[in-house]
């Protein structure tokens, strides 16, 4: 017989629970583009947007609707327990002129019941109020648009951020480390009697400040996860780490595009002159409506001598036209009002057009800068990794103090540090130039 190991199970089922333990820790690490995507689905105040954009297009269809024939079932019933009465002129029945007799007509019952169509046939403030609402239908969805944008913008702010909390989190870490076994070789030296406790403390002392630094800067790394989670619409107590590695993008030269902001003030104009003429037509312009009416008429008498309950049908149909005459010049002051606001909405657009360049200009000088302070990060690095290892070999020599070798590791550390900035600093940049040149997509 063949010997079976009872080791073979054991180990495939730690090296499958190995397997899954490194893709749950994958799927926790979020990419920028995910975190992206999960927002537009999952953010309050996008979902809201939505809902409003939603609430437009019905408002939309109700207005059409409005065109449509409207018909209803009306019906009536009046007991007169004292029927009305009406002056008679007694000449009728050959009586003297001008004189009258009260007579009361009619029977104690009275019932009603008729069907009623009405539709229009042309209202200017019907067909100017459809134009309207159409408008204002575009505005909902450029809002909704900027909406989306604006979430991206903060999504992408707050992982840089978090990033570079990240990064500063990985350096002290390391640093900590390495001067925890510094002050361990210390320790040594000083029991060598070769170093002084004044030696031995100050590396205890940047241990101890490294710890508190950690701290601090893990808390604000906590706080702006939270911050970014907000915008997520995620749960707070969801596991969610972000990409700790910064890759720098190249250099994109963006054609400018038509923002938001931009196409939103230019539909306000339209808007804005669809109710100047909507307001200029109804001065001028009548309204018609075709209107109908078909039903009975039923009149009873509970007498004890003669008692009926007698119905009669009765339709029409017309149409009903009104003209505006004088209206106390109401409608003048009020497209005076919309000439004004039309003159406004030219200036803001100058205005925004004019910001936009100005901010334009200042984000392309700010990704310059952010360039030209990388490029220099990546040689102080090489310098400040030089000069380190240079005092590290001349301080085992016994030539170089245990003060250059710290000075030398905290010059190496902050253009390390100042490094990752620049990245940061590049892609914040870059970023406020697509979203003010219309390429944030």
């Amino acid at each position: 017989m063949k010997s079976v190991s009872i080791h073979k199970p054991k180990f495939l089922l730690l090296f499958l629970l190995g397997v899954i333990n490194i893709q749950t820790q994958a799927q926790d690490i979020w990419s920028l583009n995910q975190c992206i995507d999960f927002a537009i689905e999952n953010n309050a105040k996008l979902k809201i947007d939505k809902n409003n954009n939603l609430i437009v297009a019905q408002k939309e269809k109700e207005i059409k609707s409005n065109l449509i024939p409207k018909v209803s079932l009306n019906g009536d019933y009046k007991y007169y327990f004292e029927l009305p009465t009406q002056l008679m002129p007694m000449s009728v029945f050959g009586g003297p002129e001008e004189q009258y007799k009260e007579a009361q007509f009619g029977v104690p019952h009275n019932i009603n019941a008729n069907i009623q169509l009405s539709m229009p046939l042309y209202s200017p403030e019907l067909y100017g109020g459809i134009e309207k609402v159409k408008l204002a239908t575009e505005i909902s969805e450029l809002q909704l648009q900027k909406t989306k944008e604006q979430l991206m913008y903060d999504v992408s702010y707050y992982y840089f951020n978090a990033q570079i909390l990240k990064s500063q989190i990985n350096f002290i870490e390391g640093n900590l480390k390495n001067t925890e076994r510094l002050f361990e070789n210390v320790q040594l030296l000083h029991e060598q009697l070769l170093l002084t406790k004044t030696d031995e403390d100050k590396i205890a002392l940047k241990v101890q400040l490294l710890i508190t630094k950690k701290e601090i800067v893990n808390s604000k790394y906590r706080q702006v996860i939270n911050g970014l989670k907000l915008q997520l619409g995620m749960a707070l107590n969801e596991k969610f780490e972000i990409e700790p590695h910064i890759e720098k993008e190249a250099y994109s030269d963006f054609s400018l595009q038509e923002t938001i902001d931009m196409k939103l003030v230019n539909k306000q104009y339209e808007m804005l002159n669809s109710d100047l003429s909507t307001l200029q037509k109804k001065r001028f312009l009548p309204s018609a409506y075709l209107y109908g009416s078909y039903g009975t008429m039923g009149y009873g008498f509970s007498g004890e001598t003669n008692e009926f309950l007698n119905f009669y049908n009765m339709g029409f149909t017309g149409v009903k036209v009104s003209y505006p005459l004088f209206n106390g010049m109401v409608k003048k002051h009020q497209v005076n009002q919309k000439k004004i606001e039309l003159e406004n909405n030219i200036i803001q657009q100058s205005l925004i057009k004019d910001k936009s360049e100005m901010q334009i200009d200042n984000a392309i000088l700010q990704l310059n800068v952010a360039q030209e302070t990388y490029t220099s990060s990546l040689i102080q690095i090489e310098l400040a990794q030089s000069i380190y290892n240079q005092v590290l070999l001349q301080q085992k020599e016994g030539v170089a103090s245990l003060t250059e070798v710290i000075l030398a590791d905290v010059s190496l550390s902050e253009v390390q540090q100042n490094n990752i900035s620049a990245i940061i600093d590049y892609l914040k940049s870059d970023l406020e130039l697509k979203r003010l040149t219309g390429n944030i997509k």
